[in-house]
């Protein structure tokens, strides 16, 4: 779900044409190919004031949606200036929390606005020497919508970012370097997803290790616990979402009149007026029916659900204790159901009293655990 910042709109800047690198449609064919990549500047703060100083693209690379077909995502991939002397660079997948359901919220806009709340860890990992691949997610900076919380559909697009950032010639980062993967929230989902998948998805990748925080792992209990309260509106976002990802749900037909206007209104917003509109609102007062009980939707909830598929590698998975958003307990069962497939996880609490908080104290000690992947050290499992 989400982190809760409110971006303001940037359109990126016109594309020059000497510094625009294009991919023909026949050549770029497989999941990762790079359609397009123009240089971009990104900044830490509003006013285009604090250059983060490193060479910068945003991408637009070829994935795969939540029901196989091929699509187009939009990222931007960030490469420190300096050179890395310990081999290959390696390339971190960052997947960020919620920022809405609008193209002005991706973050690619934030980055180049100066309002993109997560550079803070970002720029750790520069700080590391390591690239750094941000996926948009499908629809969110490109045409169509974002199929928000499509866990399928956002692991594919992380994983894909990660290729793209292999196949961009300005670049200069080598295919079968080190590679790690972090989020948190929609994020935490999206690492998460893209740990379960990447062995049969995009095996190719040297995978270090996944780390994931505040994950929305169990969708129909987060959905259940932000009925009616404050957040509601990330549950809402969480149904258009799905309603794009799997058309056959046809959201629209179980929405009373107030329903359609109010979800209508919502689906080019960021997340900040998504959660004002419909605070206190309850699923029941906006549908003709229960929604979430109907046998469609089960289907692709139960398919989005974390933990049937044990990832390969080792994943570090960390929770606020006090996390109003998304109750630690879904973490707990995450934890319990992929200890019982053999998964090498570290999963541990941290004592934030609320879901933002947690993002800012689990945050650099998830970089910390990837940081030691990278260098090959043991792991530590506590299943």
């Amino acid at each position: 779900m989400g982190l809760r910042v409110r971006f303001g709109m940037l359109v990126i800047g016109a594309v020059i044409a000497p510094y625009l690198m294009s991919v023909t449609p026949a050549a770029a064919a497989s999941p990762g190919d790079v359609v397009e990549a123009t240089p971009t500047t990104v900044y830490l703060a509003p006013g285009k004031l604090l250059e983060v100083p490193v060479k910068a693209w945003h991408l637009l690379y070829r994935s795969t949606s939540a029901t196989g077909g091929a699509n187009v995502v939009s990222g931007t991939l960030l490469v420190p200036k300096t050179p890395y002397l310990l081999g290959k660079r390696p390339i971190a997948g960052y997947a960020v929390g919620t920022h809405g359901l609008g193209d002005q919220c991706a973050p690619s806009v934030a980055m180049a606005n100066g309002t993109e709340a997560e550079l803070a860890f970002v720029s750790l990992m520069l700080l590391k020497g390591w690239a750094v691949a941000v996926t948009d997610y499908e629809g969110l900076g490109t045409p169509g919508e974002h199929t928000y919380m499509a866990g399928i559909s956002q692991g594919h697009a992380v994983l894909d970012s990660i290729r793209a950032a292999t196949r961009v010639p300005a670049a200069k980062l080598a295919s079968g370097g080190p590679v790690v993967v972090m989020g948190y929230s929609q994020g935490g989902s999206a690492a998460a997803w893209a740990a379960q998948l990447q062995s049969s998805y995009a095996s190719e990748l040297n995978l270090k290790g996944v780390a994931a925080g505040g994950v929305p792992a169990d969708l129909l209990a987060v959905a259940e616990h932000l009925d009616g309260g404050a957040s509601a509106g990330l549950a809402a976002a969480a149904g258009i979402g799905f309603d794009a990802a799997y058309p056959e749900l046809n959201l629209n037909g179980y929405l009373t009149a107030e329903g359609a206007a109010l979800f209508g209104d919502a689906r080019d917003d960021c997340v900040g007026d998504i959660e004002s509109k419909f605070a206190g609102r309850t699923l029941a007062e906006l549908t003709t029916t229960d929604v979430l009980a109907l046998p469609d939707w089960q289907a692709r909830m139960t398919q989005n659900r974390l933990g049937a598929v044990r990832p390969r590698v080792p994943v570090f998975v960390y929770h606020a204790t006090g996390d109003e958003v998304i109750p630690i307990a879904i973490s707990r069962t995450l934890r319990r159901d992929w200890c019982g497939r053999g998964a090498n996880l570290l999963w541990t609490s941290v004592p934030a009293s609320s879901h933002v908080l947690g993002a800012v104290e689990g945050g650099p000690l998830a970089i910390a655990w990837l940081a030691s992947r990278v260098l090959g050290l043991p792991t530590l499992s506590n299943c």
